[in-house]
């Protein structure tokens, strides 16, 4: 059987060699992504930011290059014996298409839990997919039987030195861009990607900074760095980091070359999702987003310093893209909602909407409500959603319904 993860004492911490010898072989396979200025960025957040877009891969995410150079380094009777990954989502994608390009058998064992459009991709690039355990933690040890009874190579998603090597290449092209960097700040799951980065940054450029982002709901490195307990748990929008157990090679890697390691809100991660999606019109996915959260949730810590972030994946779902837009606009007072109590006559709902129109506001939504208790037999009540051009719009929107006698009650975001 086959280790399902290598660890710290019984492997060396990659070098700078090993990523350049990684980068080189992956040259061609492995789209070698844009990093460019994000001006834009930078005014919201005070920083001069650059933004290296991973989710340009085939499989819209950095994983690809691990699991290359983990594929690439199986000798023939590995390639024959096949692989075996655990993954809900990019490791899985990754794996499974670049073992297809090999012509290595593929099995990904993935939580039952995991969105069917997840499942379907990775189908789509020629594994076989076993939809076993409600965790994690329980599809990895029924990976690990597979692997034991089958003879398969463990490709674990992080704690894997090969991987570790592959995602260094990340931050070596950042660094052979030749854009001089005060900082990388990092998105951290299981550490694989900051872990690489970081050995390919401290010895090519020793004075940038390396700061890594985890959700406030999976302080996992935080908590292993400091050496403290945290309870990890919830459901967080950046799902692709939300690990509870980082590797120990990983955590070897990050206590010798990471300088810090940030905690963000879920609602700045929202707050980044929505910023790539309406500013940089690209898409991003919560851990993608995770390191222009960290600059929204410190800007004093990153202020006037130029940021290289690592937009890392891009698979999040359409409908929850467009909801996090829909509530941001709620956010910023340009979508509104408030209800109106009115006489129950012919004409009024038009007299409100000529009203609202005149005004310049946009009408979304309408219910009407007669039967309700609290409303007077003769009345009814009117919820009306409103675009507007912000908060100041809208008070004139409410002050023109009130001057034609018409109660208006602001209701919560919708």
């Amino acid at each position: 059987m086959h280790a399902p993860a290598e660890t710290a004492d019984a492997v060396a911490i990659p070098t700078i060699d090993d990523i350049r010898d990684a980068a080189r072989a992956i040259e061609g396979s492995v789209l070698r992504t844009p990093f460019l200025p994000a001006p834009r960025l930078g005014q919201l957040t005070g920083a001069e930011v650059f933004v290296k877009y991973e989710n340009l891969q085939v499989t819209s995410a950095f994983k690809e290059r691990g699991a290359l150079v983990k594929l690439l380094s199986l000798d023939d009777d590995e390639r024959r014996a096949g692989v075996v990954a655990m993954s809900a989502g990019n490791h899985a994608q990754a794996v499974a298409y670049h073992a297809a390009r090999l012509g290595i058998p593929a099995t990904i064992v993935m939580p039952a839990t995991t969105p069917f459009v997840k499942i379907e991709a990775t189908r789509s690039f020629g594994a076989r997919v076993v939809v076993e355990g409600e965790t994690l933690a329980e599809s990895q040890a029924v990976a690990a039987r597979i692997a034991e009874t089958t003879g398969a190579v463990w490709v674990h998603p992080y704690d894997d030195r090969h991987v570790i090597a592959g995602q260094g290449t990340v931050a070596l092209e950042m660094i052979e861009s030749g854009i001089p960097l005060d900082c990388l700040v990092v998105p951290v799951g299981g550490g694989g990607l900051i872990g690489g980065m970081a050995i390919a940054a401290k010895a090519l450029s020793p004075r940038l900074e390396v700061i890594g982002v985890e959700t406030e709901l999976y302080p996992s490195m935080r908590a292993a760095l400091d050496g403290t307990s945290q309870e990890c748990g919830g459901n967080s929008l950046a799902e692709g980091i939300a690990v509870k157990n980082v590797g120990r090679l990983t955590l070897a890697i990050a206590r010798q070359f990471v300088d810090d390691v940030l905690l963000v809100p879920e609602s700045a991660i929202e707050r980044a999702v929505n910023a790539y999606l309406t500013l940089q019109k690209t898409m991003a996915e919560g851990a993608g987003a995770a390191g222009l959260a960290a600059l929204l949730a410190y800007p004093e810590r990153f202020a006037g310093k130029r940021i290289g972030l690592v937009l890392c994946g891009g698979n999040i779902d359409p409908r929850l893209a467009a909801s996090i837009m829909v509530r941001e606009l709620a956010r910023a007072g340009k979508i509104v909602a408030v209800r109106l109590t009115i006489p129950d006559r012919p004409g009024v709902l038009g007299d409100i909407a000529a009203t609202i129109g005149a005004c310049g506001g946009n009408i979304l939504e309408v219910h009407h409500n007669r039967t309700l208790l609290s409303v007077p037999a003769k009345g009814a009540i009117v919820d009306v959603t409103i675009e507007t051009h912000g908060p100041a719009h809208t008070d004139e929107i409410e002050r023109a319904l009130e001057a034609r006698h018409y109660r208006v009650d602001r209701l919560a975001a919708p």
